[in-house]
This record gives structure tokens, sequence and C-alpha cells, in this order.
């Protein structure tokens, strides 16, 4: 299995209210793992390819405010 490779965005701002994902586990696995950038050792959420998409296309479009 491979280990996830942490990606938190550049968007970010470091204002301490980020989350990072590891995009590598998408082909795979299937699934992109979402995690609290504050707490890197504490849960990880695991969402589907599909439905991660759909969530960061309705950010992007502004139905997520």
């Amino acid at each position: 299995m491979e280990n996830p490779s942490w990606f938190k965005s550049s968007y970010s701002g470091g204002g301490g209210t980020c989350v990072e994902a590891a995009f590598n586990l998408v082909a795979p696995q299937g699934i992109v793992p979402v995690r609290d950038s504050k707490n890197p050792t504490g849960p990880v959420l695991g969402f589907h390819a599909d439905a991660f998409t759909s969530f960061v296309t309705g950010v992007k479009s502004g139905e997520c405010n």
C-alpha cells in the first residue's frame, strides 16, 4: 500500500484552518485522504475520488459558501 503524499493548497495562507489531501492514492485506491494540517497524526477522512471532485467543483463555482 502506498503512503499518502500530503499536499496543502498554495491558497491556504498559513491561517491555521487548512486541510491537506493526498492525491497520489486516487489511481491505486480510488480515494482522496484528507486531514487537518494542524494535527498530522490525527484522524484521516477518505473520500471517494468522484465525491471529492464534485466537492471541489462546487466550491469553485460558489455552491459551498
